[in-house]
């Protein structure tokens, strides 16, 4: 059955709608577009349960009906968010074009988070796109939000994937599907872009006041609060962006309509982790120059933040000069946070516990050897964790022998027990990562084949990534090597 009516079964929503009642300029009302048939793929239990959801009756025809976006739970309000942003540096209209805001859940702690529907349907910003989601794609989102989670990484969650019973074209027919995201919101630096070029000031400030009053209300009394708003979201993303580069994590299309205020991980399209490390490692396939490779993303990450600083410029002082002053102290402060955060979690990668003026020397070199060598990212600091050197030519090298003869010594050089430093590293450099070629065989049992235990069995190991445990060996393994470089697609 095919309808938009009320959902009429006790599932737990506690829906506010506090972005429906900004400025009607920032959204379009719109319901869902009704699916065939949906069906339940995956359900998040354990998210379900925190956000205060009753996850059986979610499993029920009507609690999968909400999933699928063919029932409304009480209290929502649907809707689309306008936005903007620079894709592949250059600017553009934006918007929701295929995904609608059902509303904010307020859970049992009393914490606010929008629930999103992905792959619902047109919407007047969807431009020649069919509002609709591949089953692949968002089953990807789902595995990598989830092992983001427990790497210990902000991010956007998933709580479900229905597929519709309908099918979409990409290059071939592929099964549809909708996601149910779960994020802190969905404010992003494109929203300030499309307020501030196509919004009055006043607007700006109304949005302004509500991200400061959402995610940042510890602002302090007499504090400026639109500097200060500037001040914390560029400290999230430096801590955000260091995270990353910690795991090999390349996000793929680091457009600023998909940097949320937040400081979570927000749009997993082309999204990949690095085996080998290199510092110009590229995933996506649109990425044709490298824009958004490896070792670019904390200088993309700055430039998206100075766009950020540029929309504020009209609330930072009346006086532009003086509003270009202050936003550009704020701004050349990112590159020094940032470099903080990452320095602070190599050395914990290595087992250290206090700062040596040598211990960026130390870093690079690693580093360094690692590219020259094809070592692998994860699994060198895993090796170095459990001092299990293999017989892989990095390990062999007369380099790595006199470097780690120098970070022997190191450690040696501080208070802390050798014991103390093997349990730093196994906390700080995870057993695994979702590998691509185990997230591809993931992907093409569900979707070719109907068999989503392999998936399942993926997202199980992933759970603990910090656990060490012998189960996590397998998928530890790097893929063969391949004369042809892995791809990911951006799954529109």
């Amino acid at each position: 059955m095919m309808t938009t009516g009320k959902a009429i079964i006790e599932t737990g929503w506690n829906l506010d709608n506090s972005y429906a009642r900004l400025p009607k300029t920032f959204f379009t009302n719109q319901n869902p577009i009704p699916v065939r048939s949906p069906k339940l793929i995956i359900l998040n239990d354990s998210l379900a349960a925190s956000l205060g959801l009753d996850v059986q009756a979610l499993q029920s025809k009507e609690g999968i009906a909400v999933l699928a976006g063919n029932q409304i739970p009480e209290g929502a309000l649907p809707l689309a968010q306008a936005y903007a942003g620079h894709q592949f540096g250059n600017f553009t209209l934006l918007g929701d074009g295929r995904a609608l805001l059902l509303g904010e859940q307020i859970t049992p702690l009393g914490e606010r988070v929008d629930i999103q529907l992905k792959g619902s349907g047109r919407t007047p910003y969807s431009r020649r796109g069919d509002g609709r989601a591949a089953l692949g794609p968002m089953l990807r989102e789902y595995i990598i939000s989830e092992a983001m989670r427990a790497l210990g990484i902000a991010t956007t969650r998933s709580l479900a994937v229905v597929t519709t019973g309908e099918s979409i074209m990409r290059e071939t027919d592929q099964p549809g599907a909708i996601l149910t995201r779960v994020a802190a919101s969905h404010l992003r630096v494109g929203t300030f872009q499309y307020v501030s070029n196509w919004g009055s000031v006043d607007d700006l400030r109304v949005l302004a006041d509500y991200t400061v009053q959402r995610h940042f209300s510890e602002a302090e009394a007499g504090t400026t609060p639109y500097l200060f708003l500037l001040q914390e979201v560029i400290k999230r993303q430096a801590v955000l962006i260091a995270q990353w580069q910690l795991v090999g994590f390349i996000h793929g299309v680091m457009n600023t309509d998909n940097m949320a205020l937040s400081g979570e991980t927000i749009d997993y399209g082309p999204c990949a982790f690095m085996d080998a490390y290199d510092p110009t490692t590229v995933f996506s396939s649109i990425d044709m120059h490298g824009r958004y490779a490896y070792g670019n993303q904390p200088h993309i990450a700055g430039w998206n933040l100075a766009r950020f600083a540029e929309t504020l410029l009209p609330l930072l002082d009346a006086n532009q000069d003086q509003a270009i002053k202050l936003a550009q102290d704020e701004i050349s402060k990112f590159t020094e946070l940032y470099h903080y955060h990452w320095l602070t979690g190599m050395r914990k990668k290595l087992g250290l516990f206090n700062e040596d003026m040598q211990d960026e020397s130390l870093i690079e070199s690693l580093l360094s050897m690692m590219h020259k060598y094809h070592a692998d990212y994860t699994n060198t600091f895993r090796a170095l964790t459990f001092d299990t050197q293999s017989d892989n030519a990095l390990f062999c090298s007369t380099e790595f022998a006199q470097w780690y003869e120098l970070w022997q010594a190191r450690l040696d050089r501080q208070q802390e027990a050798k014991a103390s430093s093997q349990q730093l590293m196994k906390s700080s450099n995870p057993a695994l990562i979702p590998r691509n070629h185990r997230v591809e065989a993931a992907l093409d049992a569900a979707v070719k084949q109907g068999d989503y235990s392999v998936m399942k069995h993926l997202l199980n190991v992933l759970s603990n990534p910090y656990a060490h445990s012998p189960e996590q060996t397998d998928y530890s393994t790097p893929p063969a090597r391949s004369a042809h470089p892995y791809r990911t697609f951006c799954g529109t």
